[in-house]
């Protein structure tokens, strides 16, 4: 299947890397105090995968503002402690570097962040560009940042196949939505256990494809 398609996008966070499962708990510990709300450790892992509509809806139901939630998120997110505390998962590296077509990053993780993360994992050279979804160019499912890395690689829909491999439904629907396969990255979260996301294709692993 990896011969299939001209180009590749990726997702980051929950496809290609993860964070130790300590560590949104305890964002979201200093978050939930300065709201005055107190999370618990799934409602910490909905809030920080945001898996589908799981994040909207939790902070409605605690009546949170987005907001001033994520106001309060980027102010106490410490980006060297992320990036201490991202792995990177053990089937990605054999993946990418079999790899000889373009490979692009399509990314909710703001660039201040993505950096960070790159650089300290030496991943930044496995990408021949990198995009940070923003208010500007758009957020998944929108094809709007799908499009943008298409450009960036300089491949069309004119002969040219290409696929995004997510985690999340937003992935998926920007793929299709973008014209694309889309192939949903289950890692296995406790959180996405009572969840369908229906890609092209569904995996455990990148050996898979």
């Amino acid at each position: 299947m990896a011969r299939d398609y001209d180009f590749w996008l990726f997702d980051l966070d929950g496809t290609l890397v993860d964070v130790d499962p300590a560590y949104p708990v305890e964002v979201m510990e200093r978050v939930g105090a300065r709201l005055g709300k107190g999370f618990s450790e799934r409602e910490a892992a909905l809030l920080w995968y945001g898996q589908g509509e799981a994040r909207r809806d939790l902070l409605a139901k605690r009546g949170v503002d987005p907001a001033l939630f994520w106001d309060i998120f980027h102010e106490e997110e410490d980006l060297l402690a992320r990036a201490e505390a991202t792995y990177l998962y053990d089937d990605v590296e054999t993946f990418l570097g079999e790899r000889t077509e373009p490979v692009g990053l399509v990314t909710h993780c703001q660039e201040y962040l993505t950096e960070p993360i790159l650089d300290r994992l030496d991943i930044g050279d496995w990408f021949d560009t990198v995009v940070c979804c923003d208010d500007d160019i758009g957020w998944k499912p929108d094809p709007a940042p799908v499009r943008r890395a298409m450009a960036d690689l300089g491949v069309g829909h004119n002969g040219h196949a290409g696929v995004l491999a997510g985690d999340n439904p937003g992935d998926i629907g920007a793929a299709r939505n973008a014209g694309l396969d889309g192939i949903h990255v289950e890692r296995g979260l406790p959180i996405s256990a009572d969840r369908c996301v229906w890609g092209d294709r569904r995996v455990t692993s990148l050996r898979e494809l």
